[in-house]
């Protein structure tokens, strides 16, 4: 039985592109689209935040030259770019899928509107919000955050390529520490970069729980779902 019946799923761009250095892979799409259908049959809402890494990062061109308010809406249309290629992989799985962008692109999205969002959970639709905050400077990751609050959803699942939250980077410190369970302002005082700070402060003002799993291992948002204790939990 599902223990929360409105979770906002965030996805990074990264975990769209298996074992390629660019784009998305169409078997991990369809593998995406797989979990989240185990979870959809249990009758839960579920939005999702999707990042645009695996094609552009802001930031990263910023770091070599580029205008940030420029790098930030290219990554921003990279967004779009994921959001729609799970549209389509949602509804091959027969899963009514509506994206609402933050930038107006009538012709390619819904705008987003918070009670039209809604109503599509309330009437069984997945709802894949893109474009992130529709500002530069902000994150996915804070976009998920605003838009998880914004829809009332109970919880936020942060999906990754790692179990949890570590005490330092386990690919490179083989005596990482796996932590289960964390407050928000312990995740800032250690600068954990598990999400950023902005994301983590909203997060913490408005008592809203995070948990990170690892997308990898089959039928974790299921799990999570649940209530299962699967990966780490963030609250107060």
């Amino acid at each position: 039985m599902p223990r929360f019946k409105r979770v906002l799923l965030k996805l990074s761009g990264e975990a769209l592109m298996g074992d390629q250095s660019f784009g998305i892979s169409p078997d991990v799409i369809k593998y995406v689209a797989e979990e989240i259908r185990l979870a959809f049959d249990l009758g839960v809402q579920i939005a999702i935040v999707v990042g645009g890494g695996n094609i552009f990062r802001g930031v990263a061109a910023a770091s070599y030259g580029m205008d940030r308010v420029s790098a930030d809406r290219m990554g921003m249309l990279a967004t779009v770019i994921n959001s729609l290629a799970l549209q389509d992989a949602l509804e091959e799985k027969r899963i009514m899928t509506r994206v609402q962008t933050a930038i107006s692109m009538h012709e390619v999205a819904e705008p987003f509107i918070v009670r039209r969002a809604i109503r599509h959970l309330e009437k069984g639709r997945v709802v894949i919000f893109a474009a992130g905050t529709g500002n530069p400077y902000f994150t996915t990751d804070t976009a998920a955050v605003l838009r998880a609050q914004e829809i009332r959803a109970e919880i936020l699942l942060k999906a990754t390529k790692v179990d949890g939250i570590y005490d330092s980077d386990p690919v490179v410190d083989k005596d990482a520490k796996f932590i289960k369970r964390i407050s928000y302002m312990e995740v800032i005082e250690k600068q954990l970069h598990v999400m950023d700070m902005t994301a983590i402060s909203l997060a913490m003002d408005n008592k809203l729980p995070l948990v990170v799993f690892n997308l990898g291992n089959k039928g974790n948002i299921k799990k999570v779902i649940c209530g299962e204790p699967i990966g780490t939990q963030i609250s107060t």
